[in-house]
């Protein structure tokens, strides 16, 4: 059988293939410390739990969702957006439920960008912006990000002719990989961006609840006029420990969502069952800053193991204000895979090499502080005895 010449410009993804080398080496019966996937390694809240099993019961939940999500979800993360961010949000009209934040990604995608057209990349990032576009028939137009930027994507470095073909600029703040931050005045400049040049901005906040050190991270729909321009989508399964479950919302621009999103959206899938957004408004309405705050508290004390652990292995680490990773350069005569390969085979330590993310990863290795703390004092040992 034939495949569709799309499948040929997807690489493999980075996480499948880091999972494939991780059971290689269990099998061999290594003890292997996973610090490459940012996957939550605490439960999900026991009331967000006990809320599923109670909506699950009920029949009705049993039939088709609304394709665009249930009001009483898309409501509560209404509510939250005005209580969180002082942004107010029409559930009607400005919110949409999503099955995870990366279908809304690849969605977005699809309704926006076809053949000739462009999407604005930051680099590293997110494999997804880039594939996708690909897969749409598009091309990924690359924004380095670069340390003397503070991570931050030069929009005023974008070709004329580039611009004319740019349809979709994907921001990512606090960011993955580089866990890098942003300011309010940074997407007040995105924001007039997208107006000036007519670009569908895509936030994806994966991590805006993830910070640290009294900072607090804005959303680019604070930024008046963000509405007109920029969809943010906010994904539960970060600070929620919900990556299993996939439910996020996408938020902002009424036209992206209803016309390009959901016309997508409504010819793919069927939307996400009902009882897991029930579980969804109990985690956005019962004390949600509590229990944000006790994640992070618990983040920041492995970040301090971690950052602490890598200096005194001579690498060169700064402490991150946002997301649960840590974004360093490698050693003097390592490349990022080779760096990568070397703790692997060395330590059984899993860390992502930042080329994964794009060649302007290069230089750089990604670690997550997704274990708990002994096994991460553990990792820092071995990976100090490696080097």
């Amino acid at each position: 059988m034939k495949l569709a010449e799309r499948i040929k410009q997807a690489p493999p993804y980075l996480f499948a293939a880091l999972s494939q080398k991780k059971e290689e080496l269990l099998k061999r019966g290594v003890d292997v410390i996973d610090l490459g996937v940012g996957d939550p390694d605490r439960p999900t809240p026991q009331h967000v739990v006990e809320a599923l099993k109670q909506a699950a019961e009920n029949p009705a939940n049993h039939r088709y969702p609304p394709y665009e999500g249930s009001m009483p979800f898309r409501s509560a993360m209404a509510q939250y957006y005005e209580s969180r961010f002082n942004v107010t949000l029409d559930p009607a009209r400005e919110v949409m439920t999503l099955i995870g934040s990366k279908e809304g990604i690849a969605h977005l995608i699809w309704a926006f960008i076809g053949p000739g057209d462009v999407a604005l990349v930051p680099e590293p990032a997110y494999p997804v912006y880039g594939v996708q576009t690909q897969l749409a028939g598009g091309t990924p137009y690359y924004l380095p990000l670069c340390e003397e930027r503070d991570f931050l994507p030069d929009l005023d470095s974008i070709p004329a002719d580039v611009l004319d073909r740019s349809r979709l600029l994907f921001l990512n703040y606090p960011n993955n990989p580089t866990s890098a931050v942003a300011s309010r005045e940074f997407f007040a400049r995105a924001v007039e961006f997208g107006h000036k040049h007519q670009i569908l901005i895509c936030h994806d906040a994966a991590y805006v609840e993830l910070t640290f050190d009294g900072y607090v991270a804005p959303s680019i729909l604070e930024v008046p006029g963000a509405k007109e321009v920029a969809v943010e989508l906010y994904s539960l399964s970060k600070p929620f420990n919900m990556t299993g479950w996939r439910l996020a919302a996408a938020c902002g621009q009424s036209r992206a969502l209803f016309e390009g999103l959901g016309i997508i959206k409504t010819n793919t899938d069927s939307g996400q069952f009902v009882a897991i957004q029930d579980a969804g408004i109990e985690a956005l309405k019962r004390e949600p800053a509590r229990f944000i705050q006790e994640m992070n508290q618990i983040y920041a004390q492995r970040r301090h193991v971690l950052t602490e652990g890598l200096k005194q292995a001579g690498l060169t680490v700064r402490s991150p204000l946002g997301t649960f990773y840590v974004w360093t350069v490698v050693p003097e005569g390592f490349t990022a895979t080779s760096f990568s390969e070397r703790l692997l085979e060395e330590a059984g330590v899993v860390i992502s090499p930042g080329v994964a993310f794009g060649q302007a990863g290069e230089g750089y290795v990604r670690f997550a502080l997704t274990v708990e703390e002994e096994r991460l004092a553990e990792a820092v040992r071995r990976i100090q005895q490696a080097l």
